[in-house]
């Protein structure tokens, strides 16, 4: 926002990612203003201010009701984000909330039309779709490197977490299909195009938790490529992505959680050739954050809003309800 007032910014909930990546993004980024960090506990917001500036708050209501606040940033648990999207819509703030948007697509349906009608910017930190490796690999897809695109493979799996993990609680938002599953979904959706059919999913499902701890999901476009969607916190880690063509396949190892320093390695296979090449580091939270004030200040697509969020909620959506669900009683 150069030579304009920065985005005022405030952030309700202390949470580990706001912490870890996004409030340093803001930090970093001289259109974007940190004004307050509201939290239930009052020595978390402490603690997120001490660091990146800004004024702790207790409760999120006030928060929302100070005119010195632009649009929030909401990192809550899943389940509250319905709620406190609505809340600060209510308020005239703008939002940028991580992901999921919401549980239950018709809320996102509902929350991104009354965005629309009072002229607000909402957005779903999928962060990682802004990174420039993505658009490098459809580059390459587009210059026919690997010929017409026949399939894709795409997987997001994680190691066991903590028992006391939020992400095993239920009534939160938790589980797999939410957390984790939602990228190789994002990522098939961005490199094969809309809309995409649900042929087949199922769900592994921990009976005394009833929260789902695996997935997978066979996807397809209306021409018959397919997209093979693996997702789980109980695996070893994989974050990654393959799509091959008539001549070739390109592969990403690390395509969703990538630190700023992370060197991106792209693996291209032709009939003839087999090549490694390296790509630029990039902060994928930073441009998340740039994209979202840019989106405010003069209306530029963020590319993480309006039908980006409604194709994603409908898709998870498909997947949970055509999902085969296998119970086990024990990790």
């Amino acid at each position: 926002m150069s030579g304009a007032r920065p985005l005022r910014l405030g952030v309700l909930g202390a949470a580990d990612i706001a912490r870890r990546r996004t409030l340093p993004a803001v930090a970093a980024e001289p259109d974007v203003e940190l004004v307050a960090v509201a939290s239930r506990d009052p020595h978390r917001a402490r603690r997120c201010t001490e660091v990146f500036g800004g004024e702790p708050m207790a409760g999120y209501a006030a928060l929302l009701g100070r005119a010195d606040i632009d649009a929030v940033y909401l990192p809550l648990p899943a389940a509250l984000h319905a709620r406190w999207i609505e809340a600060a819509l209510d308020a005239g703030k703008h939002v940028l909330a991580e992901k999921p948007l919401t549980i239950r697509a018709a809320d996102a349906h509902r929350l991104v039309a009354s965005a629309a009608a009072r002229g607000l910017v909402l957005a779903e930190n999928y962060m990682f779709a802004l990174h420039p490796q993505h658009a490098c690999v459809a580059e390459l897809i587009a210059a026919g490197m690997i010929g017409e695109v026949r399939g894709m493979r795409a997987a997001f799996t994680i190691p066991p977490l903590p028992a006391g993990d939020i992400r095993y609680r239920p009534e939160v938002g938790g589980g797999a299909l939410a957390d984790v599953g939602g990228y190789p979904l994002r990522a098939s959706a961005l490199l094969l195009g809309e809309p995409l059919e649900v042929i087949g999913a199922t769900l592994r499902v921990d009976a005394a938790r009833g929260v789902d701890l695996s997935g997978a999901a066979l996807l397809s476009t209306p021409a018959g490529v397919i997209s093979e969607v693996t997702f789980g916190m109980e695996h070893a880690y994989r974050a990654g992505y393959e799509v091959w063509g008539t001549g070739g396949t390109i592969r990403l190892e690390r395509a969703y959680a990538t630190p700023p320093d992370h060197v991106p390695v792209l693996h291209l296979r032709t009939r003839d050739d087999v090549r490694t090449r390296r790509l630029e580091p990039d902060d994928q939270f930073r441009r998340a954050v740039r994209a979202f004030a840019a989106a405010v200040r003069d209306g530029a697509d963020s590319g993480l809003q309006g039908d980006d969020i409604l194709r994603q909620a409908d898709l998870v959506d498909r997947v949970r309800a055509v999902a085969r669900r296998a119970e086990i009683t024990g990790p």
